[in-house]
């Protein structure tokens, strides 16, 4: 029984590591990819809808990571722990939805700014 404990114990240490640096490179990969297509938006900046829609999918990919924030905080958590949200697969649902659209849309600024000569 007492091996079962620490085999539990170092599966849930992996699990949050795994699961950390994944946020990590979901968190990372955007401005990996299209650091210049960012450029390109942020160097034309001016207060109109067109110019702040160039932003969305930036800011659709930030939201879908902290929808992520509770869902990784909780890995390797009992269901019955005050940090283990109640709704964690609605968190985990809604931060993939979000940062999938932000990706879809990041790709489409990049060919646009690719384009453009930016």
């Amino acid at each position: 029984m007492h091996n079962e404990g620490v085999v539990d114990q170092l599966d849930r240490r992996t699990a949050r590591i795994v699961g950390l640096i994944g946020f990590l490179v979901a968190a990372a990969l955007p401005p990996i990819l299209w650091h210049r297509a960012m450029a390109a938006v942020a160097h034309d900046f001016r207060m109109d809808i067109p110019y702040l829609t160039g932003w969305l999918a930036y800011g659709l990919i930030a939201l879908g990571l902290m929808f992520f924030v509770p869902v990784v905080v909780s890995i390797g958590r009992r269901p019955d722990s005050r940090f283990y949200p109640r709704a964690r697969n609605a968190w985990a649902g809604w931060g993939v939805s979000c940062y999938l659209l932000g990706i879809g849309l990041a790709t489409q600024i990049a060919q646009i700014a690719a384009a453009s000569g930016q």
